[in-house]
């Protein structure tokens, strides 16, 4: 269900609100605490960091965001859509339509070529232009020559390309990445940053990335830091 979103006195919409986020399990003789009371705001076409240390909860927080896990405590507002409120068909398709994804393992199909796997999600969105679009954007990440190649083909870069043209063609409201250079060498991992920022300036996506890499969370604007799974800072990245 839509909400009215609150505004920025610059007119920004929020897009995503996290409000007294909680996430616990259960262990054998335990209650673990994983996130407590996280709240922010993320506004439209704002890059936001999201930095700790490993196990302070930072890909946890991302899967409450995205709908593919449920807080124990706390909501989690999607440009509007209050994600306590959807079934799981709903909220699929609020992802579908909304949230693109970048991981650190890439999630390729390996039985599928580049194109293809690019082409994947306009089709099951049933659009009809699906090979000219995935084209286009494989172009634009350089990848034009390289429609044909499987996964095992490719550089990590190239797979990571690849990756961020899929996330990228469907012109998603939101990008969540998780360690999305992780994986890459420091010159690679560059470029990927920088087709990153390239790609949110071009089509105005928010970004919102969990990662370690300083290079990249020095591009956001903003860095939100958990610690032991609490939101300690949310800050101004120092260099842009």
């Amino acid at each position: 269900m839509k909400n009215d979103l609150p505004h920025l006195a610059d007119d920004r919409r929020i897009i995503v609100s996290a409000e007294a986020l909680g996430k616990r399990v259960a262990t054998s003789d335990m209650q673990l605490t994983i996130l407590t009371e996280v709240s922010f705001q993320v506004t439209e076409g704002e890059a936001v960091a999201i930095v700790g240390a490993s196990g302070s909860g930072k890909s946890t927080l991302l899967g409450l965001l995205a709908g593919l896990d449920t807080p124990s405590s706390g909501r989690v507002v999607i440009d509007g859509a209050d994600l306590s409120t959807l079934s799981e068909d709903a909220c699929a398709a609020l992802r579908g339509r909304l949230i693109g994804f970048v991981f650190q393992s890439f999630q390729l199909l390996p039985a599928l070529n580049a194109l293809e796997n690019v082409m994947l999600p306009l089709e099951l969105a049933g659009q009809r232009d699906a090979r000219q679009q995935a084209q286009e954007i494989l172009g634009r990440v350089g990848l034009a020559a390289r429609l044909g190649h499987y996964p095992k083909q490719l550089s990590g870069g190239e797979q990571q390309r690849v990756a961020l043209a899929r996330a990228f063609v469907k012109r998603p409201k939101l990008l969540l990445a998780d360690e999305p250079t992780g994986n890459l060498d420091a010159h690679t991992g560059q470029q990927v940053i920088d087709l990153l920022f390239q790609l949110n300036h071009e089509r105005g996506t928010t970004l919102l990335l969990v990662t370690h890499d300083e290079a990249l969370a020095s591009r956001c604007v903003r860095r939100l830091k958990l610690v032991a799974g609490e939101l300690v800072t949310s800050s101004e990245a120092l260099a842009r």
